[in-house]
C-alpha cells in the first residue's frame, strides 16, 4: 500500500525536477520551487500517516544490525543543511570519540528520528532576534563488554515551551497552539512517531525547555 501511494508523488517530484532544468523565466523558477516544496511537504505528511498506521497496527519492524554511527549522524545532518542555511540557523554535530566505530541498531529509523528532531529544532529557532543555533550530540552513556548505550541530545535556542506544551508534546495530532501550526506547519504526528520509534528501539525520550529559553530533547 505504501509503495502504491508514494509512487505517484515520487513521479510528480521527478517531473518537477525535470521541468526545473528547462529554460524558465525568473518568476516561473519561483513557481516551480514552490510546487516542489509543496510536493515534499505532502510526501512528508503521507509518510507520517503511513508510519503512524504501521505503528498502531504493530507492523513496523526494527532492525538490529551493525551500523557506523558517525555515518548515520552525518547523513541526518547533511539532509538538514539546506533547511538550516535557508532559515539562517547554525547547525552543529558532535559525536563522542569514545563511542565505538560500529554499534548495533536500525540506521534508517535512527536517521528518521534525528532528522525529525533536527527539523523541528531548526524551524523553532529561526526567525528570532538572535541567530538560531541547533546542536546534535551523540554521547557515550554506558559501556560494558557486551553492550554500548548511546544518548542523543538535540538542542536549540528557539522559542521554547511551557510545561503544558511539554506534557502534550508527544501526543498525536497535537501542536502548541493555532498560531504555532500556522507559522511552522506540520501534522502533529512527527514527534508521536518519533517517540514510538524510540520505544521500539528500546530507548526513552524526554524534553527540557522553558519559554524563550530553547529546548533540549534527549534520547537515551
Amino acid at each position: 500500500m505504501s509503495h502504491e501511494i508514494r509512487t505517484p508523488m515520487n513521479g510528480v517530484i521527478g517531473m518537477i525536477d525535470v521541468l526545473h532544468q528547462t529554460s524558465l523565466k525568473g518568476y516561473q523558477v519561483e513557481m516551480i520551487d514552490l510546487i516542489r516544496e509543496s510536493a515534499y511537504s505532502l510526501l512528508t505528511i503521507i509518510d507520517d500517516i503511513l508510519d503512524f498506521s504501521k505503528i498502531e497496527a504493530g507492523r513496523l519492524d526494527i532492525e538490529q544490525v551493525h551500523m557506523r554511527l558517525l555515518d548515520v549522524l552525518e547523513k541526518a545532518c547533511s539532509m538538514m543543511d539546506r533547511l538550516a542555511e535557508k532559515k539562517g540557523v547554525e547547525l552543529n554535530l558532535f559525536v563522542d570519540p569514545a563511542i565505538p566505530r560500529a554499534v548495533l541498531g536500525d540506521a534508517l529509523r535512527l536517521r528518521q528520528v534525528l532528522v525529525n528532531l533536527a527539523n523541528n529544532a531548526i524551524k523553532f529557532s529561526s526567525g528570532e532576534q538572535r541567530p538560531g543555533k541547533v546542536s546534535v550530540r551523540a554521547l557515550l552513556e554506558a559501556k560494558d563488554p557486551d553492550r554500548v548505550t548511546v544518548a542523543f541530545h538535540v538542542a536549540d535556542n528557539g522559542i521554547g515551551m511551557d510545561e503544558s506544551t511539554q506534557a502534550a508534546l508527544f501526543t498525536p495530532f497535537t501542536q502548541a497552539d493555532v498560531s504555532t501550526t500556522r507559522r511552522f506547519g506540520g501534522t502533529g504526528l512527527g514527534l508521536a512517531i518519533t517517540r514510538q520509534l524510540i520505544k521500539l528501539m528500546g530507548g526513552e525520550i524526554d524534553v527540557q525547555s522553558a519559554p524563550g529559553k530553547g529546548s533540549t530533547i534527549r534520547i537515551r
